[in-house]
């Protein structure tokens, strides 16, 4: 199986890293092959800029975008890894979805209706957050639902797995290594 992963963490030594790098060897150890855009270290720039030459309606056609929608293209499955930050993902990772998943590549309309164009691929979503699991059961919006239900399915992609480590601030070494396990063993076990 070919899968894209899309990384939106900066720090190396962090939780969410490390989840990445669990789903990635895991993913490899299964012998799928794999493509990375770590979007912090690449320093993608997730500003859109629209004007006499740039404009909306063109952008499937941005040739700065063509690497990563080329590697969604080759994708079977799109793994996506990232924190919620003040109650979002990070706006770079925003800023790609934007850039990037676009009318005319992704989706395009029957009349009202939205059309797929992305289907017969799969994602996963990892995502970390700070948030006590109570409050963000009570009060959080669920961003990985977001991306899934808002983002991927209009694209005609289906979300098989959705990973959340909540509370991670208070979460014990014990805690942590659990949950990292479970993301590689998912990785290597799971054919899609």
């Amino acid at each position: 199986m070919k899968t894209y992963i899309i990384l939106a963490y900066p720090n190396p030594d962090g939780l969410c890293y490390a989840a990445y790098e669990n789903v990635k060897k895991g993913l490899e150890a299964r012998g799928d092959e794999v493509r990375v855009t770590d979007l912090y270290k690449e320093h993608f720039d997730p500003v859109l800029v629209f004007n006499k030459e740039k404009l909306r309606r063109n952008m499937q056609s941005d040739s700065e975008m063509k690497p990563y929608r080329d590697n969604i293209t080759w994708a079977d499955r799109l793994v996506f890894v990232f924190p919620i930050w003040w109650g979002g993902m990070p706006a770079i990772l925003k800023g790609f979805i934007d850039k990037v998943i676009t009318q005319g590549f992704a989706y395009t309309f029957k009349g009202l209706l939205p059309v797929g164009l992305l289907k017969g691929r799969t994602a996963w979503i990892i995502t970390t957050h700070d948030t006590p699991p109570l409050f963000a059961a009570l009060f959080r919006q669920d961003y990985g639902k977001i991306l899934e239900k808002q983002v991927l399915a209009m694209c005609g992609i289906k979300t098989t797995r959705r990973f959340t480590m909540g509370g991670t601030k208070r979460s014990s070494p014990e805690k942590r290594k659990k949950w990292l396990n479970s993301i590689y063993d998912y990785s290597i076990k799971s054919g899609n």
